[in-house]
């Protein structure tokens, strides 16, 4: 990172904090897949920082906003204050600077008991529609936020029709697997069966985007939006990681009805069709693979 930069960093965390600030060293750290990331360690202590060099120029603002919305639900959850947020300005990258989160020493059964019921009253934390302030980015795909007071078109048009629209442009997409899932966004009524709650959403609740924390079990990079609540538990069912006590701790705090199970693949299919669009490879056919089991 440029000496500028870390200079403004230096000026505008002071600003903020009402201190003088002086960084001492930046390590950088791994983990990401988009963007870079490091540990600053300033006289004030340790600031966690990341920033882009290209894509979406506004994406660390609406993951800001992100972090904010979910702060304001009072969980056991701990989410990371928002230090600052920058789109592109001239000299500088887009980036995000918040608290550095270091490492619980306690039993991970007790933070994954924190864990679920933390989930569960994030999504008590709800919204009259579906949707959020803003446009956001699950990854680095953008996501159709527009309030909508109708959960089945919401999920139809604003997250998989958009989302094959956004497929059509860069990936094989045939004229078969599309009149599959139009076959598929049609049935979406008797499908989901449900209206439910406008739940806050992490949005991209994998298994990477919660840590362990000497502050408790905290959320990470979210793709925040109001939505059933659903939608949520089929991301962290898709790649796993989260242990049965989560789980167990989640339907406690927060029962979920008889047929859940049977939208939860279902949900499953905006990830799978988002990893395609931003991944390639397999992850087409088996988004495909679960449109089929639906029709």
């Amino acid at each position: 990172m440029q000496e500028s930069w870390l200079h403004h960093i230096e000026q505008a965390l002071g600003e903020k904090l009402g201190k003088k600030v002086s960084i001492e060293s930046l390590n950088t750290l791994s983990g990401g897949c988009i963007n870079h990331a490091s540990r600053l360690e300033t006289n004030l202590g340790f600031f966690f920082l990341k920033w882009s060099q290209g894509g979406n120029a506004d994406i660390f603002l609406r993951e800001a906003e992100g972090l904010l919305e979910m702060a304001k639900a009072g969980t056991e959850l701990h989410i990371p204050r928002v230090y600052l947020a920058y789109d592109k300005e001239e000299g500088l990258p887009p980036l995000l600077l918040t608290e550095f989160l270091h490492p619980s020493e306690e039993s991970p059964l007790v933070l994954d008991e924190k864990l679920g019921r933390g989930i569960a009253q994030l999504h008590r934390f709800q919204a009259e529609k579906y949707g959020f302030e803003n446009d956001n980015y699950c990854g680095s795909t953008p996501q159709d936020n527009r309030w909508n007071t109708d959960w089945v078109d919401f999920f139809g048009q604003q997250r998989i029709a958009a989302l094959l629209n956004m497929i059509e442009q860069t990936r094989e997409l045939g004229s078969a697997d599309l009149a599959i899932y139009d076959q598929l966004i049609s049935r979406l009524p008797s499908l989901i069966g449900h209206q439910p709650s406008a739940s806050l959403n992490h949005g991209d609740l994998w298994s990477g985007n919660f840590m362990q924390t000497a502050r408790g079990p905290a959320l990470i990079d979210p793709a925040c939006y109001y939505a059933d609540r659903e939608f949520d538990l089929a991301l962290m069912a898709m790649f796993g990681g989260f242990g049965q006590r989560v789980w167990d701790a989640y339907r406690e705090a927060y029962p979920l009805d008889e047929e859940w199970r049977h939208r939860h693949d279902l949900y499953m299919l905006y990830h799978y069709l988002n990893h395609y669009y931003l991944f390639g490879g397999q992850y087409g056919q088996q988004a495909l693979s679960i449109a089929r089991q639906y029709l």
